[in-house]
């Protein structure tokens, strides 16, 4: 599953400085953010190799990842708050604020030939 981390933050009378490093696997090959998305699902997707990062520097979002074997809610509204999705975690990101920002970082270049489109079948939950 995703795993939820509070990245470094030095609070100074300057501003902060929030730090990324050391968090996910292998040389940040990729970065880029998603924004004016509003009510509309971005990702749906999983992939074979790559490692996502997210971090809503503006707003809030909602992210919702699956794994194969729970699924799970994320709400990302702090931009010292970093959801880590390995690549087995199916997601989707939605119910954008109109102010969010939702930067990404990567540890692969774009290639079509890792993503996977078709999300787990989960098994029914019944309830006791």
């Amino acid at each position: 599953m995703p795993l939820l981390v509070e990245l470094n933050t030095f609070n100074t009378g300057a501003g902060n400085l929030t730090v990324f490093e050391k968090i996910i696997p292998g040389t940040i090959k990729r970065v880029f953010y998603i924004y004016g998305a509003g009510e509309t699902q971005r990702g749906g997707h999983r992939h074979h190799k790559t490692w996502n990062a997210l971090i809503c520097i503006h707003g809030s979002c909602r992210v919702y990842s699956n794994d194969g074997e729970s699924e799970e809610y994320f709400i990302l509204d702090n931009p010292i708050s970093c959801l880590i999705l390995e690549p087995k975690d199916w997601h989707i990101m939605d119910s954008f604020s109109e102010d969010a920002i939702l930067l990404v970082l990567s540890n692969e270049y774009y290639d079509i030939a890792d993503y996977i489109d078709e999300p787990y079948l989960m098994k029914q939950i019944v309830s006791q």
